[in-house]
């Protein structure tokens, strides 16, 4: 476990935790004044009231909840956010209603997980040439075919 520093923004906010021991995803909570009503097709801004100070060669990865996303349609409008170790503002999640009936966020209800993940920079290397791979140039599907 890894300590990471955030700020609070806002006085209702709620420190994000995680539902059990072994989850990669720490749930984030609606830093609201009132609940906010997303109509279906429509997206909204949910703060979360916290800004991050996320390590150097880790991002945190911001992903619906899938009971929210399953029985209420309501999951990141970007699906996945991408948090950078340099950003310093207030983390925000674009809930969108995928569903056909609007659906009401309550302050302090959980809208969204964050994951908190190293990754690599790549150097792009233009090159005329690439190694040859069992699959090559197989696309969308090729890889379920018998």
């Amino acid at each position: 476990m890894y300590d990471v520093k955030i700020k609070k923004l806002r006085d209702n906010a709620v420190v994000p935790t995680y539902g059990t021991e072994f989850a990669a995803g720490a749930d984030l909570y609606a830093a609201l004044d009132e609940a906010v009503t997303i109509e279906p097709g429509e997206t909204k801004l949910v703060p979360t009231g916290f800004a991050f100070e996320i390590p150097t060669g880790y991002a945190g990865f911001v992903y619906a909840r899938s009971g929210l996303a399953t029985k209420r349609g309501l999951a990141p409008a970007n699906k996945v956010g991408v948090i950078d170790s340099d950003y310093r503002g207030e983390v925000m999640t674009a809930l969108h209603n995928h569903g056909k009936t609007a659906q009401t966020v309550e302050p302090g209800e959980r809208i969204a997980q964050m994951v908190i993940a190293p990754y690599i920079t790549a150097n792009f290397i233009l090159s005329d040439e690439l190694d040859d791979t069992v699959r090559g140039e197989g696309g969308f599907g090729s890889t379920g075919r018998k």
